[in-house]
């Protein structure tokens, strides 16, 4: 019987003993010098190479936003499911779609970022309502991310309106656990920039129900505050998100190294971090 999504990622953080997500976002007005003169399909191609090479032994996951690939048009698509299957089995491979439509319109979504792209897992929105998550409920062995706290500024507008069971927010964790719970296959997406709201997400997913946390770095979300909080109590269900700090980490001649040496040294700082919490406890 196949792993169910949740459970997949437990064992592929411990494996990895690592609980970063690499975001891989490529933005042609920040690619390396040495990169810029290239044809699109071209720079794309040795940048996500370079970029991969250098993290793989650093990364958990790798976070693709689709946004950043649509930009390049029908490169971009072929680029996605390519280094999907690249990267492989072995890490998380999470399509940053935020997505959300009627269920028959999701069903297709997943198939084409499971089957067809090699996805282990989407992010998506719950504002069609819950019956949306139908068809990914159905396969287990494949996750979703539900985003209940985003990381940017304007996040409040709608996510922190009250409702009966408190903000918005709150509300759509508490359904994320009761399926996670059901299911086992559904995770939360909480915004390393919300880092009070971790606190709260944690304590009513409980343990093993993953939290996606996108901010740390370049959006300036504290790293010790979201492992503190985010973790579970053994320690892991919790993927940091990076993206341009890794990726953009130099614009020179030694972009590869300076990628991999941003992800070893974030990697080595969270686990750090969770060892502090281990001792303390």
């Amino acid at each position: 019987m196949p792993l169910k999504f949740n459970q997949k990622v437990e064992r592929i953080l411990r494996q990895r003993d690592s609980l970063l997500c690499v975001g891989l976002d490529p933005d042609p007005a920040a690619m390396p010098r040495g990169l810029r003169r290239l044809s699109p399909r071209t720079q794309l191609e040795r940048f996500l190479a370079g970029v991969v090479g250098a993290t793989l032994p650093h990364a958990a996951a790798y976070k693709m936003q689709l946004g950043a690939y649509l930009q390049y048009g029908p490169d971009g698509f072929d680029a996605l499911a390519r280094w999907s299957r690249r990267i492989g089995a072995t890490r998380l491979r999470i399509l940053d779609l935020k997505a959300n439509d009627i269920p028959n319109t999701m069903r297709m979504v997943r198939d084409g970022a499971f089957r067809g792209f090699g996805f282990d897992a989407v992010t998506i929105t719950p504002w069609n309502g819950w019956e949306t998550l139908a068809p990914f409920l159905e396969d287990t062995a494949h996750g979703v991310f539900v985003v209940a706290h985003s990381s940017n500024p304007g996040s409040v507008d709608f996510q922190e309106i009250p409702t009966p069971r408190g903000p918005l927010w709150v509300a759509v964790v508490g359904e994320v656990r009761r399926l996670a719970h059901s299911h086992g296959n559904v995770g939360a997406v909480i915004g390393a920039t919300f880092s009070e709201g971790l606190r709260t997400a944690r304590a009513t997913l409980g343990n093993g129900v993953p939290i996606l946390v996108p901010g740390i770095g370049a959006q300036g979300g504290s790293l010790a505050t979201t492992v503190r909080e985010g973790v579970d109590a053994h320690g892991r269900a919790l993927l940091v998100n990076a993206s341009r700090s890794i990726l953009y980490a130099s614009a020179g001649p030694d972009w590869k190294r300076a990628a991999g040496k941003e992800a070893s040294r974030l990697k080595v700082q969270i686990n750090q971090l969770r060892l502090g919490l281990r001792t303390a406890g």
